[in-house]
């Protein structure tokens, strides 16, 4: 069973980050999301080209975390270190849940477009777009706030990893 949806830990420094870094991830998702939609309008193959490459940052930050995702290792790399420490930190478990999140509202996308449906791929990558943006301008993680209750769902079906 995934880390994510094991029992809950006391959280420590490595299992929490900086709260401005999945921010920036916000941002930056936010803008690809948007270019994803404006291109939708005039050439469908770009715009499924640009959700499937977002797609796999949703993965890769799914898998490796926000610290070791592209835009997790960006902001470490080029605005950390002008914006001064960390005064907020939050768990790294439900980041990687929302990620998963993203992922599967991007690839269901991506297949819109590729299966000739961009009304399809358009909804789903405006849906992820919407949950970008509300993380980005108002600090609200869909993923994050569904997190608690699918690790309960999902303790309650596999009892022997609670």
């Amino acid at each position: 069973m995934p880390e994510q949806f094991t029992a809950a830990k006391q959280p420590s420094d490595s299992a929490q980050v900086d709260v401005r870094g999945p921010r920036f991830a916000a941002w930056v998702t936010t803008a690809v999301l948007v270019a994803v939609l404006v291109l939708a309008a005039v050439s469908t193959p770009a715009a499924a080209t640009l959700l499937g490459v977002q797609a796999l940052v949703f993965a890769a930050s799914a898998y490796a975390g926000p610290r070791r995702s592209p835009y997790g290792r960006i902001f470490a790399l080029l605005v950390a270190p002008r914006i001064g420490p960390a005064t907020e930190r939050e768990p790294v478990a439900p980041l990687r849940f929302a990620q998963l999140v993203g992922f599967l509202f991007a690839a269901a996308g991506f297949v819109g477009f590729l299966l000739g449906a961009p009304v399809a791929g358009a909804v789903f990558a405006g849906f992820a777009l919407f949950a970008a943006f509300l993380n980005a301008a108002f600090g609200i993680c869909l993923g994050c706030l569904a997190y608690p209750l699918v690790s309960r769902l999902v303790r309650r079906q596999h009892p022997s990893t609670a």
